[in-house]
């Protein structure tokens, strides 16, 4: 071996031998019994630390691995490193090297396995390291794992993660320094998140979690994300709960396994091959009283390799360490799966005659700080407009979640009741600041003040969109002329901003001729560290151009947030997108009559010839006439200015308008028999199937739907 790096370079190799100078001493094993005599403090020393150089074809040029425990290891120059590797890690290692070849980016700590010509195996730590040129290939720097840097090191890579599936998957990469095959079985409530009691009621189910290392397994075995078989998982529980207290076995050889499992099929399930014959069986054991299994590691080895006692308390050790990381994982689970349920709950469902809706929710990566509290919704107002809402509430996790809920459905009920969007912002930032309240909060801890909302309203008579936002990023139109851009709406501070910020909030109306394209979304969608925001909208307003008219909508949606979204997502990626129909013109009509004490009979006139003229029905042609007669009563009555009537011919029935200037609210009161007046909104009441106001910047009108 080649252990002297000569003083002038400054290759990764030279750098690391250097390093490593104080440990790995230079000429074999001479030159180790040398430096311990005369530094016995050197000789204590445990030495445990290597470099190995490789050229671009991976082939070993150097190697500096000269301490006592790397012995065994044939590292020659001329040998292709993978020779140097257990077979089924053979793919994964190159396709790491040429990684970093190609890259230059350094791949550090990974826990691999090392042969030694005698068949046995060495757990190290392996760093890859580039050279400064790629034509000089790279360096392998390797530390062997020793027992506490080993625990210290897994410990460390398993809590990293709260995903249960990788937190599962470090730790069967971990115990793998004890074994040939590791695996570790969940109780299936904690891979699902539930809660977990501290004794098992009724049927015992365990479900594989994570398997090392990966390659194809023998017919029958139970790999990654498949249940145990019953009787297997009664037998691992039964074997680790005796007497009721949570205990690690041994099973020392194959016939000893067999004879315990009893049946072929549950031998088949559990034992990876002829060679792996003995097994240690641990529980991941929460404390507690009583305490709680988790589930149950199991570690394979050959028959000739029994366990030493020193070996299981070191995979005991591990396993007592890191099972609260399993547990964190099983509570990150549950509160992301509820949170997305709920989530999936608040997406828009259908459209209808006159907008065709379609959706896209992705939550953020499982690793991530949990399932954000962006939200769209869509839903039809009674007085036939849509409303588009889209918010993107701050934080994570179930204090967004309840915040988000809270906001949406006040979002809802307030625009149902015939409140403008921006006294619906008005009163969802009241909401934000009240919440913000220590006492008053949903969450201890949790402050939703800057959360996001903007409010966009479809009228499919006029086709606009009238629009109201609290700091949110502006929606995007694509209208049939092929023209595509986000809309120009002022930028206005978030919800519950501080009093010397806050605004009025402003109400935009924007064209929106039949066939237009609507697309609400939240930042997750555009926003990309190699981009501006800016940049991100320009590219989803280019991807939404592209939505043919006759495209299926929600395909369309799909198609555009898989080109946008990073693959990598730190945060939730919402899109609505809305495609305009309305009614047509011929299904409209419209009147403009003074206030005057014929206004009434003259609407009588233009609505029946209107009926007669759609061919309606002579008891609903009655209905109407009678309903709009009441209206436009009332609005000559205690309004002044013009009176506008409006009719719309739906699928569904007959939707009669009439707008006034007045600003009083008309209210359905109990008829004295004895009064004067009182009896025209009772009238109103009976003959439709539900009517309502809403507010104009002139006054108001009021609307009911009329059965066909």
């Amino acid at each position: 071996m080649d252990s002297t790096p000569s003083p002038s370079s400054s290759s990764a190799f030279d750098l690391v031998s250097r390093a490593l100078g104080r440990y790995i001493p230079r000429g074999g094993a001479a030159g180790t019994r040398t430096q311990a005599s005369e530094n016995p403090a050197a000789g204590r020393q445990e030495q445990i630390l290597g470099a190995v150089n490789l050229d671009k074809d991976l082939t070993i040029t150097r190697c500096n691995l000269d301490a006592p425990v790397f012995a065994g290891l044939d590292a020659a120059a001329g040998k292709p490193f993978v020779d140097l590797l257990p077979p089924g890690d053979v793919p994964t290692v190159t396709r790491r090297l040429r990684q970093v070849v190609e890259t230059g980016e350094a791949h550090v700590a990974r826990i691999q396995r090392l042969r030694r010509g005698d068949g046995s195996e060495l757990v190290v730590s392996m760093s890859v390291l580039p050279a400064a040129a790629p034509e000089e290939g790279l360096t392998v720097s390797v530390i062997a794992m020793a027992r506490r840097l080993h625990l210290y090191a897994a410990e460390t890579a398993i809590g990293t993660s709260l995903d249960i599936g990788e937190t599962a998957q470090s730790l069967a990469e971990s115990l793998l320094a004890w074994g040939d095959v590791a695996a570790v079985d969940l109780d299936f409530a904690v891979w699902t998140g539930e809660g977990v009691p501290g004794k098992a009621q009724g049927r015992i189910r365990l479900r594989r979690a994570a398997l090392v290392p990966g390659r194809a397994w023998p017919e029958g075995y139970v790999t990654p994300g498949n249940d145990l078989p019953g009787e297997a998982s009664r037998l691992l529980a039964q074997a680790v709960l005796r007497d009721d207290a949570p205990q690690t076995i041994v099973i020392p050889d194959r016939e000893a396994v067999e004879r315990v499992l009893g049946s072929p099929r549950v031998v088949r399930a559990l034992v990876p091959g002829d060679r792996s014959a003995g097994v240690a069986c641990i529980p991941l054991v929460l404390d507690g009283a009583p305490p709680v299994v988790l589930g149950v590691a199991e570690v394979w080895r050959r028959a000739d390799c029994p366990f030493r006692d020193s070996e299981l308390f070191d995979l005991q050790e591990l396993v007592a360490r890191t099972a609260h990381h399993v547990d964190l994982a099983r509570q990150h689970q549950r509160e992301h799966t509820q949170v997305l349920a709920l989530q999936r709950r608040l997406l828009p469902r259908t459209g209808g005659a006159t907008i065709e809706i379609a959706s896209v929710y992705q939550p953020a990566t499982p690793d991530s700080a949990g399932v954000g509290g962006d939200w769209v919704n869509s839903f039809p107002l009674p007085d036939g407009r849509t409303a588009l809402v889209v918010g993107d509430v701050v934080g994570h996790g179930l204090g967004a979640a309840a915040t988000m809920g809270q906001l949406s459905m006040e979002a809802r009920a307030l625009l149902s009741a015939g409140l403008a969007p921006d006294e619906v912002l008005e009163h969802l930032d009241e909401t934000v600041s009240l919440l913000d309240d220590a006492e008053a909060g949903l969450a201890a801890g949790y402050s939703a003040l800057g959360s996001t909302c903007c409010i966009a309203l479809y009228d499919p008579v006029r086709h606009d969109v009238a629009l109201s936002s609290a700091g949110h990023l502006p929606p995007v139109l694509a209208t049939p002329d092929g023209h595509a851009g986000p809309l120009p709406v002022r930028p206005h501070p978030g919800l519950g901003a501080e009093f010397a910020l806050r605004e009025p909030f402003d109400v935009y109306t924007f064209a929106a001729p039949q066939g237009s394209l609507l697309a609400l979304y939240t930042d997750g969608l555009v926003e990309d560290p190699a981009l501006s925001i800016d940049e991100g909208i320009s590219r989803l307003a280019d991807a939404v151009s592209t939505v043919h008219p006759w495209d299926a909508l929600q395909r369309a949606a799909r198609h555009v947030a898989s080109a946008l979204a990073p693959a990598h997502q730190r945060d939730d990626v919402t899109l609505l997108l809305a495609r305009m129909i309305g009614y047509r013109k011929e299904d409209t009509a419209t009147w403009r009559l003074p206030a005057r004490n014929d206004a009434p009979a003259c609407a009588r006139a233009q609505v029946s010839a209107q009926l007669r003229q759609w061919h309606t029905r002579d008891d609903t042609r009655y209905r109407v006439m009678l309903l709009v007669s009441e209206l436009v009563t009332n609005a000559v009555r205690f309004a002044t200015g013009p009176v506008t009537v409006r009719l719309i011919r739906s699928g569904h029935g007959l939707l009669c308008e009439v707008g006034d200037t007045g600003n009083g609210r008309p209210r359905v009161r109990r008829v004295d028999l004895l009064a004067d007046g009182g009896r025209g909104l009772s009238i109103v009441h009976r003959l439709t199937t539900r009517w309502g106001v809403r507010w104009t910047d002139t006054g108001k009108v009021v609307w009911a739907e009329v059965a066909g």
